[in-house]
């Protein structure tokens, strides 16, 4: 595949979760602009865990896909980029400005996964929808330490290197799903 497909096939995932995250932004407003960054990582583990559940398991018995429970990281991870970005208190912000910053966190994905795609010549393609829901997990599981470490790290990556990874793991999963070839 070429960079070009990939950074297509990227933004067409990315635009179906931007419309569902300023839908309910419409709805809800930016009520989870009162997340702790712990409760965004407990978000994105539900969602990973229930895809990992569902991936083992087969039975479903709650009608959300595991397409959509990938939209849901990706737009979670957003999220926790978001609020790692806002220095305000503001709760409330207007949809304009969301978008905006929606914006921002994913041309910053973007780069890094057209970085990454260089130096591992898009090894994920090569990778199963199982594997990428565990590294999904494995990053939560870093935040959670990372956290625990009150944001510290002596050498590694922090918590936005992680929701990075996260998201860019997640549009993967999206691409393989609706590209199979």
């Amino acid at each position: 595949m070429t960079q070009n497909t990939t950074d297509n096939q990227f933004k067409e995932v990315i635009d179906t979760c931007k419309k569902i995250f300023l839908k309910k932004t419409a709805d809800y407003g930016t009520s989870w602009r009162v997340y702790r960054m712990i409760t965004v990582a407990d978000q994105l583990y539900i969602k990973a865990k229930r895809i990992r559940n569902i991936q083992e398991n087969v039975v479903q018995k709650i009608g959300d896909s595991i397409e959509d429970e990938f939209r849901g990281i990706v737009n979670y991870a957003i999220i926790g980029l978001i609020q790692l970005k806002i220095t305000h208190d503001k709760w409330d912000l207007p949809v304009a400005e969301v978008a905006q910053l929606y914006d921002e966190s994913v041309s910053a994905a973007l780069d890094l996964l057209q970085k990454k795609n260089n130096d591992y010549g898009e090894a994920w393609r090569d990778m199963n929808q199982h594997g990428l829901t565990d590294l999904i997990l494995a990053k939560i599981l870093r935040i959670r330490q990372i956290l625990k470490n009150d944001g510290k790290t002596l050498v590694s990556e922090g918590v936005d290197a992680n929701l990075y990874d996260i998201l860019n793991y997640a549009v993967f999963a999206l691409i393989l799903m609706n590209n199979p070839d």
